[in-house]
């Protein structure tokens, strides 16, 4: 998760709404499965930070996330991932349904430019999200489809993977194969 939202961290907003989705859905999962109060605050606490900035990072941006930043919420919603599914509250297949917007995006830009030869690590403009900003001229819009995918394609997924623990690669398989293939749609 950590290189994850650095490297997807892009356009105003998008990283701080991706955390923020992935927190509330955590945070209500957990909630639902008994977890208990000393799961779900941690997660509830790092969703408030996110949206005191994201209020901040909302386009037009007035504050940015950068490395630093995108390299912290990375790692605290790795933890949290890890911690969740050590204590078997939650499986690796939901955090992996979360994350799946950006994990579909970055996978698909990093594959379509190790076959076409280009350095991976070089900065680009190729990604799935800022050719859709340029395409509808702006980062909200693009931010605003992170979120709806987040919490009404994503959430729903990761709540039966939650609830029928042996269909969470399914569950896995049936979420992110669209955004992946979107992804590649996009270039």
């Amino acid at each position: 998760f950590l290189n994850l939202f650095n490297f997807m961290d892009g356009i105003d907003g998008i990283a701080a709404t991706q955390a923020l989705a992935m927190c509330l859905s955590a945070s209500a999962l957990l909630y639902a499965v008994g977890a208990g109060g000393g799961a779900v605050a941690p997660v509830v606490l790092l969703a408030a930070a996110t949206a005191g900035f994201l209020a901040w990072n909302w386009p037009p941006a007035r504050i940015f996330m950068g490395d630093v930043g995108s390299g912290y919420v990375g790692y605290a919603l790795g933890v949290l991932a890890l911690w969740t599914v050590v204590e078997g509250w939650l499986t690796p297949w939901v955090w992996l349904i979360l994350g799946g917007a950006f994990l579909a995006d970055a996978t698909v830009t990093l594959l379509v430019r190790a076959r076409a030869g280009v350095a991976v690590a070089q900065a680009h403009r190729s990604h799935a999200y800022q050719r859709l900003s340029r395409h509808w001229q702006g980062h909200r819009p693009v931010t605003l489809a992170f979120a709806g995918i987040n919490l009404l394609w994503l959430a729903p997924w990761a709540v039966v993977a939650t609830y029928w623990p042996v269909s969470g690669a399914a569950c896995a398989l049936a979420a992110l194969a669209p955004l992946f293939v979107a992804a590649a749609r996009l270039g």
